[in-house]
C-alpha cells in the first residue's frame, strides 16, 4: 500500500486560506487544539490504520529533512 502524497486539492490557496482563517483570533493553546481535533476528524475519516502509520511515517520523516 502506498500513501497518496503528490498534491491531490483542486484549490489548495484556497484550502490553505480556510486552514488559516480556522485559526483566526485563537489563541496558541486554542490553535494547537484546533489542529489536533482536525487531525483525529480526518483520522476517523480515513479510517485506515495502516493508511494512518504511513502518514505518520511521512510526517516524521518530513520533518526530520525539513
Amino acid at each position: 500500500m502506498a500513501l497518496n502524497t503528490p498534491p491531490n486539492i483542486p484549490d489548495p490557496d484556497g484550502v490553505y486560506a480556510d486552514l488559516l482563517g480556522a485559526h483566526e483570533g485563537l489563541s496558541d493553546d486554542e490553535s494547537i487544539t484546533l489542529n489536533a481535533r482536525l487531525i483525529l476528524v480526518l483520522a476517523k475519516h480515513i479510517g485506515d490504520r495502516a493508511v494512518l502509520r504511513l502518514a505518520l511515517t511521512a510526517a516524521a520523516d518530513a520533518e526530520a529533512s525539513g
